[in-house]
């Protein structure tokens, strides 16, 4: 159960997913603060997208309401105080109302809870075999080349593919505010398959 208030990431490019693990570097002063105060406490933090996918229009610049907080699994200091570290996604959440009383941003939170039946299991299972179709013509993704791993989790599969394929971070906003699996896994194949007939050369048009 994710604690009532959170310490918020805003991020212009990244949309973290329940179960998926999330590589970051830690620089700034305010952010290492709230690394330091993370690694005392729960190990806790929240990751939202900024809206406009920019941090210095506004003070604060505004993020999307609903995110994922993430475990920090790894921490690492460099020398020079900066941190890489390691995000288990863990939740999604929606934000209620921010605190302004830390150099970095704090936000009360309402947890989400992703709705699971048979039925829903079922209809990921489903479309787990119609990813693995789409994916076979090797799509690229920020990773590199798409595989698909066999011993992933249904449902863990379909949030690591909306997190490290390469669509827009507004693409992946939405597929993350879908409210269970089974409604993710449809937008994602819908998006797959757009994104594939957008690359397919259009028949007709050339020289008869």
């Amino acid at each position: 159960m994710l604690p009532p208030l959170i310490p918020i990431f805003p991020l212009s490019n990244v949309v973290l997913f329940p179960s998926v693990f999330l590589p970051l570097h830690i620089f700034e002063q305010r952010y290492r603060q709230m690394l330091a105060d993370a690694l005392r406490g729960d190990r806790i933090i929240g990751i939202v997208l900024l809206k406009g996918g920019r941090d210095d229009i506004e003070e604060p610049p505004p993020v999307y309401s609903i995110g994922c907080a993430g475990l920090v699994s790894h921490a690492e200091t460099l020398h020079d105080g900066r941190s890489n570290i390691i995000l288990r996604g863990i939740q999604r959440f929606r934000m209620v109302r921010e605190d302004a009383d830390r150099v970095y941003r704090r936000a009360q939170i309402e947890p989400l809870v992703e709705a699971a039946s048979d039925a829903i299991r079922g209809e990921v299972r489903q479309a787990r075999a119609q990813l693995e179709t789409l994916l076979a013509s090797r799509l690229e993704t920020t990773v590199g080349e798409a595989m698909v791993p066999g011993d992933m989790a249904d449902e863990d599969l379909v949030n690591t593919l909306a997190q490290y394929l390469d669509f827009d971070p507004v693409e992946k906003q939405a597929l993350l505010e879908r409210d269970d699996a089974a409604s993710r896994s449809r937008a994602l194949i819908e998006l797959i398959e757009l994104r594939a007939l957008a690359t397919q050369p259009m028949a007709g048009l050339g020289p008869q």
